[in-house]
């Protein structure tokens, strides 16, 4: 079975020069939740000036259905969003750090090593509020401006969030810079150094065209949660040429014609994306949309 986080409502949203409306939030996450999404990324506690598009967090997470079995996950990057989240109804955070220092010093203006001492806090108060934590490594893959990330680093990284309290690990491809191959190495230094004592799971954009492959090279040695977005939705600010997210309705199609269960309603989540590009007033990115 694929556990697939929606990212669409955050990371879809964020590089939109469209600003959306709280109640097309709401309503995208509804349809969301209609075609079988469970964990749904749906909120950002980023300085609302940096990122206007994530300003109404608050807001969106007053709004949204509370269901079982459905839960909603927030984005947090500082002590300040923290306070933030911990005053709504999110249900587990995505304390997200780049791994390298040139991507970092751009984004947040601190080295690596300054943000993650920030973050450590974040994920200890965090955890102490039984909140679950997901430590969400940034430019795993690759840096668009210091190129490779040695694997030490990115498992160092992931040390120090485990260690902190975080009980679940994300790699992220930031920029799009992934291949199969690298994948598959990355995964299996990380399941060496956990086993399966850690949740890992895996998010990539589409920037070069590999995304889906990168998705199956993940679920080949043994990863079963991945980060989508309705349409291909998504984008890093920044992030020089990042483009969508790895499509949630494609990913589906493709465990499907695998006979792999995802618990996801394809046609539903093509409903969704047409729905959500007539919103954007844009063509999206996905494909099974366009047939």
């Amino acid at each position: 079975m694929i556990e697939i986080c929606e990212v669409g409502p955050r990371d879809g949203l964020q590089n939109e020069k469209k600003l959306v409306t709280t109640d097309q939030k709401v309503d995208m996450i509804t349809k969301l939740i209609d075609a079988g999404a469970k964990k749904i990324e749906a909120v950002s506690f980023v300085n609302p000036k940096v990122v206007p598009q994530m300003a109404d967090a608050e807001e969106v997470m007053k709004l949204v259905p509370r269901l079982d079995g459905v839960s909603y996950a927030g984005l947090v990057l500082s002590y300040s969003g923290l306070k933030r989240a911990l005053e709504t109804a999110v249900d587990s955070y995505h304390v997200v750090t780049a791994t390298s220092d040139a991507f970092n010093l751009k984004n947040a203006r601190k080295t690596v090593d300054q943000n993650v001492a920030e973050l450590v806090k974040v994920i200890k108060e965090a955890a102490d509020a039984k909140k679950t934590v997901a430590g969400v490594l940034g430019t795993a893959f690759g840096c668009p401006f210091s190129g490779d990330v040695p694997v030490n680093r990115v498992l160092e990284i992931a040390e120090t969030f485990v260690k902190a309290g975080a009980t679940e690990i994300t790699l992220a491809d930031t920029t799009g810079l992934a291949t199969p191959l690298q994948v598959s190495h990355l995964v299996q230094e990380f399941q060496k150094q956990y086993g399966n004592d850690i949740k890992l799971g895996l998010h990539f954009h589409n920037t070069r065209g590999l995304g889906l492959a990168n998705v199956l090279a993940g679920y080949q040695s043994g990863i079963r949660c991945f980060d989508s977005s309705i349409g291909g939705l998504g984008g890093c600010p920044f992030a020089p040429k990042a483009v969508g997210n790895v499509c949630t309705e494609d990913m589906v199609n493709m465990f499907v014609g695998m006979g792999i269960e995802t618990g996801m309603d394809l046609q539903g989540l093509i409903d969704t994306a047409v729905w959500m590009e007539l919103q954007m007033e844009r063509p999206l990115d996905g494909m099974m949309m366009k047939q």
